[in-house]
C-alpha cells in the first residue's frame, strides 16, 4: 500500500513549489508473519507428542492395549473403504457416523424448536418462570442413560428411543441460556415497547429475538456437545446402526484398535460441530 506524502518548498523568486512523494511501506518479514501460525502449531505439536508418548507407555505396560502405530495401521485398513456395506449388521463406519449424526440432528432439531420457545416464555413470564423453574431444577441433573429405558417404553422401539433420549438431555441448555437471556434484557427497551403499544409477537421478534441471540446460540453450542456425548451411549444399549454400537461390537470382537480409531473419529466430529456453532456465534455478536 502506497502512501503519499507533500513537501511544499518555498522559492526565493517563485510561489511554493509542491513536490509529491509516493512512499511504499515496506512489507513484513516473512517469520514476523509466520510468527502467529508458529506460535499455536509448537504448542500443538508438543502436546500431541506427549500424548503419543503417554500411548506407548501405556501400550508397553499393557499387553493388550495397541500402540499407535498398530492403530494407524488399522485404521488404514478401516479407512479403505469407509462406506462398504454387506449386510445390515456389516457397514463402513462412514455410515456409522451418518447414523449417529441423523440421530443427533432429530433429536437436537426438536430440542431446539422446543427449547428455545420455552426459554423465551420463562424469561418473559414470572408466573410462567416460577412454575417450570423447580421442574428444570429437578429434572436438568437426571443421567442420560436414566431417561432411555422411558424412551423405550413410550416408543416401544430402539430409534425412537435414542432420539429421545437426546431430545430430553440437549433441551436443558438452550432453555436456561434462552431464558437468562430474556432476563438480562434492560428494561429501557421494553419499557420504549410498552409506551409505542406493541404487541407481545412485535416484542418477541423486533425487541427480545435479536437482543437474546447470543445467548440462544450459547445455549445451542452447549446441546449440540450433550447431544454427540449422548448418543454414543445410547446406541451402545440400543444397537443397530451407528457409532456406539459400533465401538460395542468391536469390543465384543476385541479390536481395540478400532475402538480408539472411534474414540478418534467422536471427538473430531464433536470438535467440529462446536466450532462450526461458535464460528455462526461469533459472527452474530460481531454483527450485534
Amino acid at each position: 500500500m502506497k502512501k503519499t506524502a507533500q513537501i511544499i518548498a518555498p522559492a526565493a523568486s517563485a510561489p511554493a513549489t509542491v513536490v509529491t512523494l509516493n512512499i511504499t511501506p515496506k512489507p513484513a518479514p516473512r517469520p514476523a508473519r509466520l510468527r502467529p501460525l508458529i506460535q499455536r502449531l509448537i504448542p500443538a505439536l508438543c502436546g500431541g507428542l506427549l500424548m503419543l508418548l503417554v500411548w506407548q507407555i501405556a501400550a508397553l505396560w499393557s499387553s493388550g492395549f495397541p500402540t499407535p502405530y498398530a492403530t494407524w495401521q488399522a485404521a488404514q485398513v478401516l479407512f479403505a473403504d469407509p462406506f462398504y456395506n454387506a449386510g445390515p449388521n456389516d457397514q463402513g463406519i462412514g455410515w456409522n457416523v451418518l447414523a449417529s449424526l441423523q440421530r443427533v440432528a432429530v433429536g437436537f432439531g426438536l430440542a431446539a424448536l422446543v427449547g428455545i420457545p420455552a426459554g423465551f416464555l420463562l424469561g418473559r413470564f414470572t408466573f410462567v418462570a416460577r412454575m417450570f423453574n423447580p421442574i428444570i431444577a429437578l429434572l436438568r441433573p437426571v443421567s442420560p442413560l436414566a431417561w432411555l429405558p422411558i424412551g423405550l417404553l413410550l416408543f416401544q422401539r430402539a430409534e425412537p428411543a435414542s432420539s429421545w433420549t437426546i431430545f430430553i438431555c440437549s433441551i436443558w441448555p438452550m432453555v436456561i441460556n434462552t431464558a437468562e437471556g430474556v432476563q438480562r434484557i434492560p428494561q429501557d427497551y421494553l419499557n420504549v415497547a410498552r409506551v409505542l403499544q406493541l404487541s407481545e409477537w412485535t416484542v418477541m421478534r423486533r425487541i427480545l429475538f435479536p437482543a437474546v441471540l447470543p445467548a440462544v446460540l450459547t445455549g445451542v453450542r452447549l446441546s449440540i456437545g450433550i447431544a454427540w456425548l449422548v448418543i454414543v451411549a445410547a446406541e451402545m444399549l440400543t444397537g443397530g446402526l451407528g457409532i456406539g454400537f459400533w465401538i460395542w461390537n468391536e469390543w465384543n470382537n476385541l479390536n481395540v484398535e478400532n475402538i480408539l480409531i472411534a474414540i478418534l473419529i467422536i471427538g473430531v466430529v464433536g470438535l467440529l460441530l462446536e466450532q462450526g456453532l461458535m464460528l455462526l456465534a461469533r459472527r452474530f455478536a460481531w454483527d450485534k
